[in-house]
């Protein structure tokens, strides 16, 4: 099963991830990180289908995607 880790202090809260996301899975926290931006978190872990399109979206590199254990990438930045 795919689980999205989402780094609260590198998010900037742009919502992209948000919008990507087919499943609806993400959503924005009422709480703010130490940068003063909402941040992004993951409402239905369950739903998650591991597409990566979260990840894929994030400019800040603030989501990663593991699955069984493993950590994925598709880039090396």
């Amino acid at each position: 099963m795919p689980q999205i880790v989402i780094d609260r202090d590198q998010c900037k809260g742009c919502e992209l991830c948000v919008h990507a996301c087919p499943q609806k899975i993400l959503g924005m926290a009422k709480e703010i990180n130490a940068k003063g931006y909402f941040f992004a978190r993951v409402e239905e872990q369950k739903r998650c289908i591991g597409c990566r399109l979260c990840c894929i979206t994030c400019p800040d590199l603030a989501i990663e995607m593991h699955v069984h254990g493993t950590m994925v990438h598709y880039f090396a930045y």
